[in-house]
């Protein structure tokens, strides 16, 4: 298959100058598995994007939380893909169930935002996900496949994306989707993708799980075959996420 373990730490509003070096020495001490095993992302604050790639080992990428869907101009508070292209900055987050919720961004404007980061040389971490309210009502798949499809509609090259399926319930709340619930999403999103995009596209996508993933709960996540690796929230800003990168290993074992 060949898919690598993908882990992502997004940081997300947290974090003071002291608090970025303290994380960044954290991550530059830890022992982690090499680049052919584990792809590794990190996602601070804009402020801190420049002094965090300088400071941090090569080995580990970083990645913005958000950018703008069009070039730059008279859009105050947002950054566009092209400055993020200009300070090396490899990788971006799109679609984040907080920026969806609390910003109304809808799935046809993250398809929009997905396709111009590839677009100007992003890689992208595209997240889908479901409420509470949506899988009690036991339409997870139909929200997250319609969440996907704007994304696909935009998109003919997948090779730069990865797709974050990251149920809202479980983020942040301490609740987990079990190994099998997350197996069970990701499968089926992988079959939509083989179903409506391509097998290839299928088979090569990585898929990675996001909500409340910890050094504790990491390494039966990973052994399921269809999670290919997590973006981890508040466990990212602590000693664990060396933990859970480490998880990696289940996968090459």
């Amino acid at each position: 298959m060949g898919r690598k373990f993908f882990v992502g730490g997004n940081w997300k509003c947290n974090g003071t100058s002291g608090e970025v070096k303290k994380i960044v020495e954290t991550l530059n001490a830890g022992k982690i598995p090499s680049t052919d095993v584990v792809e590794v992302v990190v996602s601070p604050p804009y402020v801190f994007l420049p002094v965090v790639k300088s400071s941090l080992r090569p080995e580990i990428q970083v990645a913005a939380q958000n950018c703008w869907v069009k070039k730059g101009g008279a859009y105050t508070g947002e950054v566009s893909a092209e400055m993020l292209a200009d300070l090396d900055i490899p990788w971006v987050i799109l679609g984040h169930s907080e920026r969806r919720a609390l910003l109304n961004e809808s799935n046809e404007f993250v398809g929009d935002k997905v396709a111009y980061a590839l677009s100007k040389g992003l890689k992208v971490i595209a997240c889908v996900g479901e409420t509470l309210e949506q899988r009690e009502a036991g339409t997870t798949m139909e929200v997250v496949a319609a969440q996907t499809k704007a994304i696909a509609d935009r998109v003919t090259d997948w090779t730069n994306v990865v797709v974050a399926y990251e149920p809202v319930w479980a983020i942040g709340t301490g609740k987990v989707a079990s190994p099998e619930q997350a197996q069970e999403v990701h499968c089926e999103l992988r079959k939509w993708l083989a179903a409506n995009v391509s097998s290839e596209v299928a088979s090569t996508t990585r898929i990675i799980y996001g909500g409340s993933v910890n050094g504790a709960n990491c390494k039966e996540l990973a052994a399921k075959p269809d999670v290919d690796g997590f973006l981890v929230g508040g466990a990212s800003l602590k000693p664990e996420f060396i933990d859970i990168i480490n998880s990696a290993t289940v996968k090459s074992a």
